[in-house]
């Protein structure tokens, strides 16, 4: 982080408590799913889930474009993996140089997807992706996923991306 940047720092303030929330609403809603398993989900969860599997549609088309569209256009949008990309610029080009062709970007299932609001402007996606592909294009990989996401004008879109 930039010394001095006020917008930077607010964001790590509000990425930090999301965090922590986040955690809280996990712990929570595993306890919750074994004595209710049916849930009747909110306008901005389904919202959210759209998000999520308008990626995995996009994804699975070969098109990195319209994937990425789900970030939110800033500097200070963040993804964390292998390493940190900081910023909607950085997370695309780093999307094109690891996966520069289709038979390197495999098919992409989401599942386990739970839409947590916190907000009426955030909200945090928990989930799991599987990415099915030949061996010599890298092999199958699996995870998890947590994601910030913020409403914006254009919709909801992802702050904080956090993969595994």
């Amino acid at each position: 982080m930039q010394r001095g940047s006020k917008s930077q720092s607010k964001n790590w303030k509000i990425a930090t408590a999301l965090a922590c929330i986040l955690l809280a609403c996990a712990g929570r809603a595993a306890a919750q799913d074994d004595a209710n398993p049916l849930h009747t989900a909110y306008r901005a969860e389904l919202d959210v889930v759209k998000v999520i599997l308008a990626q995995e549609k996009a994804w699975n088309a070969g098109d990195i474009a319209s994937y990425i569209k789900a970030y939110k256009d800033s500097p200070d949008t963040l993804f964390v993996g292998r390493q940190i990309s900081r910023g909607f610029k950085q997370i695309l080009d780093d999307y094109e140089h690891n996966y520069p062709n289709r038979t390197s970007m495999g098919t992409l299932t989401f599942s386990e997807l739970e839409a947590h609001p916190i907000s009426d402007t955030y909200a945090i996606c928990l989930g799991k992706y599987h990415l099915d592909r030949g061996k010599k294009d890298g092999g199958n990989a699996d995870g998890f996923f947590s994601l910030v996401l913020e409403k914006t004008p254009d919709g909801w879109k992802i702050i904080l991306d956090h993969t595994t």
